[in-house]
């Protein structure tokens, strides 16, 4: 067999890839060793954690909140088994949903494990494609620790933790970022007593330094606790406990935690093993990446990569969006990613939401900026919906008033986020967000509002 482009891995960088180059008329394949499609993302990461995110915040809702708004009766029990059974139920839903896409625009899906042996050829079990261009597609894998051995029952990475056999008493989180935080979230609002252990002296490093604080802030009223500046040590495992040791880096002093489930989530690495790269002669960057030039080219010539094998965010839609650009490069188009518009989001409760610069990287680089915030506070609906918690924080040019950033804590930031984004694609001023109609009562008006307050001030503050 013989494909314009064979895409190796079936995440959302890789399915999005083979999708788009199918469309631009392009005779495509797709290789994934998994039995369904959707890679990490659809399968044991961002979509099975979003449907345990969402049906303990439904959980915490029943239990804090509809006895104020008169809604009354016995507070609902969890039965873990059918909440995993409809966790199960989403996965299948959206991985069959990219089979029925590949049929749709003619993508094969070669089942297996793929190696490269040489420059246009892809291996996969005994059978040997032919490829004028490869994509490489194949995503991350959890990044161990030194001490600390996970077997995925007691030990966990994210995958354990979306199907472990009960909900643990106590759980200890080895990392303060998003991973850690969403995961931990989920089980404190099924009652475990969580604690996150984090090396760093703040949790989600690389966000904005005051919702950071203000994220832990909330996160403790919910019944988390923070051991931050701590650097593990070990975490050992019985038939059904956890110890883990750490040091705290202030005074060397050791300590140690015991566990009903300890969840490692000190980050992602590249997944790149048995591809044989070393032998095919791909570069690497200092730290395990793919090298890639600005148009996701390896070393070697006609195979490309994009996602989280090379360097950037490990997102789902950094990925996508590259999987966009790189099918339509080789599609003779101009495919091209705006790394400085490139939202993150933590879906706890409240979310958390960014994009472009903060605070901390324009003082780093001498830019003068100007601050426009607003408390949920002062928005209708929030208030309506106990949703008051938080802000949104917008950073703009001094001198220019254009936008440059944005940093919301507060309900549905996630989604609150893209409108800024927008603004941003279009080089957008603060004035053009805070002169936009928004539509009463919703939370978008807390943007408008910031937006306002970079200028003459905000209307509700």
């Amino acid at each position: 067999m013989s494909y314009d482009l064979i895409v190796i891995g079936a995440g959302p960088g890789g399915y999005v890839c083979a999708i788009r180059a199918a469309q631009l008329g392009l005779k495509v394949a797709c290789v994934e060793g998994r039995d369904t499609l959707g890679g990490t993302c659809l399968n044991v990461g961002c979509i099975p954690s979003k449907a345990l995110l969402h049906a303990t915040h439904q959980l915490h809702e029943a239990e804090h909140n509809f006895d104020a708004m008169g809604l009354t009766g016995a507070k609902p029990k969890v039965d873990w088994k059918k909440m995993l059974g409809y966790k199960s139920d989403v996965i299948g839903q959206n991985t069959k949903g990219i089979e029925f896409l590949f049929k749709k625009n003619k993508v094969d899906w070669i089942k297996g494990w793929a190696s490269i042996p040489e420059a246009g050829k892809v291996q996969v079990g005994d059978k040997t494609y032919d490829a004028k261009k490869i994509v490489i597609a194949s995503g991350s894998e959890s990044s161990p620790l030194n001490g600390v051995k996970v077997d995925e029952k007691i030990i966990v990475t994210s995958t354990g933790a979306l199907e472990l056999g009960k909900i643990p008493k106590k759980m200890v989180v080895i990392g303060a970022g998003v991973i850690g935080l969403e995961m931990g979230s989920v089980y404190a609002r099924l009652g475990a007593e969580v604690t996150v252990v984090e090396y760093l002296d703040r949790i989600i490093p690389g966000n904005d330094g005051e919702v950071a604080k203000t994220f832990q802030r909330m996160l403790g009223k919910q019944g988390m606790k923070f051991i931050l500046g701590a650097a593990v040590q070990s975490a050992t495992a019985t038939k059904t406990k956890a110890t883990v040791t750490y040091k705290l880096r202030k005074d060397d002093s050791e300590h140690s935690l015991d566990a009903d489930t300890v969840l490692l989530a000190t980050g992602r690495r590249p997944l790149t093993e048995g591809l044989g790269l070393d032998a095919l002669g791909v570069k690497l960057t200092e730290r395990g990446q793919i090298a890639t030039d600005k148009h996701y080219k390896t070393s070697i010539d006609g195979v490309y990569a994009i996602g989280d094998v090379i360097e950037g965010p490990m997102l789902a839609h950094k990925a996508e969006d590259e999987g966009m650009a790189v099918a339509e490069i080789i599609a003779g188009q101009a495919g091209h990613v705006n790394y400085g518009v490139i939202p993150g989001v933590i879906y706890t409760w409240p979310e958390v939401a960014s994009v472009g610069e903060t605070e901390e990287t324009l003082k780093e680089a001498g830019r003068a900026y100007k601050v426009g915030k607003f408390s949920f506070m002062g928005n209708g609906r929030a208030k309506a919906n106990f949703a008051g918690d938080g802000f949104v924080k917008l950073l703009a040019d001094k001198d220019t008033d254009r936008i440059l950033g944005a940093h919301i804590i507060g309900p549905y930031a996630g989604d609150l986020i893209h409108e800024i984004c927008v603004a941003m694609e279009f080089g957008a001023a603060a004035e053009d967000l805070a002169r936009t109609c928004h539509a009463h009562p919703t939370y978008s008006e807390a943007v408008r509002e910031a937006a306002l307050a970079c200028g003459d001030g905000a209307i509700h503050a």
